[in-house]
């Protein structure tokens, strides 16, 4: 069992992870039908459970008041951890368009998984990089694909890690980068070492993104029809501080915008 699974909720029962949360949840929406396997027996020791016997004699279960306060302390974690996790991401994303970049949140690319052996046969999935990018370019030799993946949390990052396929993934999109944000002692939630060699690494660090490591840099001839398709039916992410077009004309028009927005941590398009 990963540790994404297993790692303690904050709540009275700490001994108690997120499969036993999510099992919960699964029998709350549902008639309560037992599975009888040892989640369900920590929960009914737990007293998150009730087993509630039918006059047919059957045996379904109940979820008690115990049980809905862990299931409201879970949805509480969850959410903090969705409103940091796309934090960063608009972070990262704004940064992007700062440097001069095109970028796009939120995108399904279908990518390449390398096989072991070169007689296998090609082996495609679809990606969702949390930020994409490419340099504001004509030129499709120089558009310079980059994927910023996202972590605010060291369990998803562990687990990320292991998909050596979703990360080869990435890989073929373009120049992949680990973004790790800090837990609530202001610590990185990995060790950049953790990360293997062939992504980059960014860290929060008091506030600014800094570069822990760079991606290697690969030659790529440009991108592929799908990938273009997709890019040309979503809608980029505009830059901070981007006005309207009626503003065009209007006095000190002429004068650049965004000229004070800090340099991209990442490396120069």
């Amino acid at each position: 069992m990963s540790p994404a699974s297993t790692a303690p909720l904050a709540s009275p029962h700490p001994g108690l992870g997120k499969a036993h949360a999510r099992r919960l949840r699964e029998i709350y929406r549902s008639a309560g039908w037992p599975c009888q396997d040892p989640l369900e027996i920590e929960l009914l020791a737990a007293g998150m459970l009730d087993r509630v016997r039918a006059p047919s004699g059957h045996e379904s279960l109940r979820v008690t008041d115990t049980g809905v306060r862990l299931l409201a302390s879970a949805l509480a974690a969850n959410r903090a951890a969705f409103s940091a996790h796309e934090a960063l991401v608009e972070r990262v994303a704004l940064e992007m368009t700062r440097a001069g970049r095109i970028a796009w949140r939120g995108l399904s690319l279908r990518a390449q998984v390398p096989q072991v052996s070169a007689t296998q046969p090609l082996r495609w999935c679809v990606a969702k990089p949390d930020v994409f990018s490419i340099r504001n370019t004509s030129v499709q030799a120089y558009v310079d694909p980059v994927v910023h993946e996202v972590k605010v949390r060291r369990a998803d990052v562990l687990s990320d890690l292991r998909n050596s396929a979703k990360r080869a993934a990435y890989v073929d999109l373009g120049e992949c980068w680990y973004v790790l944000a800090c837990d609530g002692k202001g610590r990185c939630i990995a060790d950049p070492q953790e990360v293997p060699p062939e992504c980059g690494v960014m860290v929060l660090e008091q506030g600014r993104l800094v570069v822990a490591r760079n991606a290697p840099r690969r030659t790529r001839d440009g991108l592929p029809f799908g990938v273009w398709m997709a890019l040309a039916k979503a809608a980029p992410v505009q830059p901070a501080g981007d006005e309207a077009q009626t503003l065009l004309g209007s006095a000190g028009a002429g004068e650049p915008m965004g000229s004070d927005a800090p340099t991209c941590p990442a490396r120069a398009p």
